[in-house]
């Protein structure tokens, strides 16, 4: 099903993100977790493509048994880095003829091994770029869908990293949705007014596609840890950090302040008219499950 499609109803979007696993045992847990997590009709899943495209046919074998085994719309990442044109081509012809409908553009993260990663010698310096080059894709016709990929792109509620100066930022982003966005998703966020303020400053700026609420729930200290360092440094409001403290390390406590936490946040963003929420599930399902119960989304027709 094409993005603009999931996103026109009239209920806010509902989502989950998956990576590709690295073991055998670890691809079984996913596939249960998938399946776990099916039961509570997400609009769509998307799927992880790692730094320089270093998964790129595990998040291809990914999206496809997705695809075929189950009913939920999955959407695969796609990273400017690493790749020419013709290497895009290849992999969005791949996407088409298995009938995937969407994917998300992301200008992704460089190797590890190369530090000093040189953007500017790259075919896709920007992620408007990408977005621009799957647009042509799209009007060349060589999708089955006559609108071609839905494409999606990253926001950034608490500031892009590389980007400092905020009116930049949202030039940046505005270059992507005028380049051929459907909708934009969010990267985590645990403080609402970061979500609502940068919401409200999209539509100011003349950005209207649907912006969806990326959600990540706290359910270790190591985890929030890890979660500072992918999300470049994600700000954990003193709310949050006075009910870990109370929690004194305790693990089963700090997942139940955790889990908690991120109720309230997607209680009070349905509130406000969010778009959609976007559950960042780290392969898991427990976690998700319990706030859809808190919230009452498990009962969703």
């Amino acid at each position: 099903m094409h993005i603009r499609d999931i996103l026109s109803g009239d209920s806010p979007s509902l989502s989950f993100e998956f990576f590709p696993p690295r073991t055998e045992q670890a691809w079984d847990d996913l596939y249960q977790t998938i399946l776990d997590l099916e039961s509570l009709r997400p609009s769509f899943v998307s799927v992880t493509y790692g730094a320089g495209g270093s998964t790129r046919e595990q998040t291809h074998n990914l999206v496809l048994r997705i695809k075929q085994t189950t009913s939920i719309p999955p959407v695969p990442h796609l990273t400017c880095v690493g790749h020419t044109r013709d290497e895009i081509r290849a992999i969005l012809e791949r996407y088409a003829a298995a009938g995937v409908a969407n994917v998300l553009a992301l200008r992704g993260d460089p190797p590890r091994n190369q530090p000093d990663y040189d953007w500017a010698a790259g075919e896709f310096r920007y992620a408007a770029d990408l977005v621009a080059f799957i647009r042509e894709f799209n009007e060349s016709g060589a999708h089955p869908d006559p609108r071609g990929f839905g494409i999606g792109v990253a926001g950034f509620p608490e500031g892009h990293p590389a980007t400092p100066n905020r009116a930049a930022e949202l030039d940046n982003l505005k270059a992507k949705v005028d380049a051929g966005a459907d909708y934009i998703c969010t990267q985590l966020f645990f403080d609402n007014h970061d979500f609502l303020d940068f919401r409200d400053r999209c539509r100011l700026s003349g950005i209207d596609v649907p912006i969806l609420a990326g959600i990540m729930p706290v359910t270790s200290l190591q985890g929030m840890k890890r979660m500072a360092e992918l999300a470049a440094g994600a700000r954990y409001p003193a709310k949050l950090i006075r009910a870990l403290n109370r929690a004194n390390s305790n693990p089963e406590a700090v997942e139940r302040v955790g889990i908690h936490y991120a109720a309230e946040q997607c209680a009070e963003l349905l509130d406000h008219g969010v778009d959609g929420l976007h559950f960042y599930t780290l392969n898991r399902s427990r976690a998700t499950r319990e706030i859809y119960q808190a919230i009452g989304l498990d009962t969703r027709a």
